[in-house]
């Protein structure tokens, strides 16, 4: 229930609620969407007849919160309906909630049970807790390398009509890409990678909100005819530069490039709320990345193609957690285990 919130429900987890009396489900719901109501609260107004909510017992995922947000507390409600029994995945790891909803719930009667499955709820709000544990994004690297271990060709690019991608994929391994974007909140790329291949950094190929596109222009060399400045999707660029002004859906941010670089970005992204980023290039800022270890998963593309000789491809360690084809193309899954 609660992945079906997958993309939607930022700065919020996803959190999905099943009610079930004498071993049957009588109602069930999951957060749909930031501001909506949670899924406790869904789940409760899908009973019908909520007489039976006194002899029932409510699964959710993640514990139930105990503040006033821009909804009521999940707890209250859950006491108010007289729900005896209540059974928890894991703890919320958000300060304002951390173990106190399940104390309130205790200390009115309620019969608690929390851990149920807690490996697999942490991992599906892998991203909210990175984000409110380490206070930073969760960080996911992605690239497309040929056979023989490169991500692009030798190239120079003068002019905005000359600048556009090397494909390395198939069109389905490309679809894929779209729809990641959906689920996540931030797309980065550095400054010769919008130099080379004039990206829109949108979603096109799926259906579903368009990420914020992080750019990293330091001495801010990108034309402003350039797709990253159309004002379509909000824009944040991180620069040492701010000779130029803030403009509809277009931010700049200064940061000192010549100290934690990686750091600060991600400070950057905190400040702005961002719990998930998708790191697409260039190898430089790949690079950056893995080399601080400041990443949680890796998403690489193997195509057919050989160039035999441009940008390699970074290397890589960590656990590979999946392997799969797309047509012609191999998708390898990478984890960090050094984080």
């Amino acid at each position: 229930m609660a992945k079906k919130g997958l993309g939607t429900t930022y700065p919020n987890p996803m959190v999905g609620a099943v009610i079930v009396r004498e071993g049957k489900v009588i109602g069930e719901g999951w957060h749909q969407k930031a501001g909506g109501a949670h899924a406790e609260v869904n789940a409760i107004n899908s009973v019908k007849d909520k007489s039976l909510l006194k002899e029932a017992t409510i699964y959710v995922s993640l514990e139930p919160c105990n503040h006033f947000g821009k909804t009521p507390p999940c707890s209250n409600l859950i006491l108010e309906n007289k729900i005896p029994k209540v059974v928890i995945g894991c703890v919320d790891p958000f300060d304002k909630v951390s173990g106190k909803g399940i104390e309130k719930l205790k200390k009115n009667g309620c019969e608690v049970t929390v851990g149920v499955l807690e490996g697999e709820c942490k991992d599906l709000n892998k991203r909210f807790f990175r984000y409110h544990i380490l206070k930073r994004p969760y960080v996911i690297l992605k690239w497309a390398e040929t056979k023989d271990g490169f991500m692009d060709m030798e190239r120079k690019v003068a002019n905005e009509n000359h600048a556009k991608p090397n494909w390395i994929t198939n069109s389905y391994s490309r679809q894929l890409v779209h729809k990641w974007r959906t689920e996540e909140q931030a797309i980065m790329v550095g400054t010769n990678t919008v130099l080379n291949d004039n990206p829109k950094l949108n979603v096109r190929s799926w259906f579903g909100k368009n990420p914020i596109r992080i750019v990293i222009d330091r001495s801010l060399r990108i034309p402003q005819n350039y797709n990253v400045f159309d004002g379509r999707v909000k824009t944040i660029v991180i620069t040492e530069n701010l000779e130029t002004f803030n403009r509809s859906n277009l931010i700049f941010e200064k940061i000192d490039f010549s100290r934690n670089v990686e750091s600060q970005i991600c400070e950057v992204l905190y400040r702005y709320e961002i719990q998930s980023v998708i790191i697409e290039g260039g190898a430089q800022l790949l690079e950056s990345f893995l080399k601080l270890h400041l990443w949680d998963e890796a998403r690489v593309f193997v195509g057919s193609l050989t160039f035999s000789k441009g940008v390699k491809a970074p290397i890589i360690k960590g656990s590979e957690s999946c392997s799969k084809k797309i047509q012609s193309d191999v998708l390898k899954v990478i984890t960090n285990n050094n984080c």
